[in-house]
């Protein structure tokens, strides 16, 4: 069972993230999972920061290993998360994940997701479950895939 500090350091890792997974799906106006180096920019500051035009083109290119020109969301979480710790909570979510899976079918509701992290006797509410799934359900489909999942998972671990 998680510690009191630790879950409450994990839950505000995850919000940081899913903020992230926010501002880059609003900013990926075409919805291929790309942004350019002008909507980097337009992210970083509803994030709340002001970089400079230099600013944005270092961190494009520090974050954009295939060198395409454009950030993926997997590039960009890399390129925003790498600082974060984020202690067991990849672990916990990936084990929820597989855990949820009995039928094979892949999917996951914030309904799932809350039952289960409830049995691994840790305290999120559905409120917050429904939320990570609808950040990272990328189709609108209100289920989250296990690819669409990785993307936190990854992020995280």
């Amino acid at each position: 069972m998680a510690q009191l500090g630790s879950l409450s350091a994990e839950i505000e890792t995850l919000n940081h993230v899913l903020s992230l997974v926010e501002a880059f799906r609003a900013f990926d106006v075409d919805n291929d999972g790309r942004i350019t180096e002008a909507e980097l920019g337009g992210i970083m500051g509803s994030l709340g920061y002001n970089p400079s035009e230099q600013e944005v083109r270092a961190m494009m290119q520090q974050g954009d290993k295939n060198k395409d020109g454009l950030l993926s969301i997997n590039e960009f979480l890399e390129l925003n998360t790498k600082h974060l710790d984020g202690g067991n909570l990849g672990n916990i979510l990936s084990t929820a994940f597989e855990a949820l899976d009995e039928d094979g079918n892949e999917i996951l509701t914030g309904e799932e997701l809350h039952g289960v992290i409830g049995n691994l006797g840790l305290d999120m509410s559905l409120e917050n479950c429904q939320h990570l799934v609808a950040s990272l359900d990328a189709d609108g489909d209100g289920a989250v895939t296990l690819d669409e999942f990785r993307l936190i998972v990854d992020s995280l671990l």
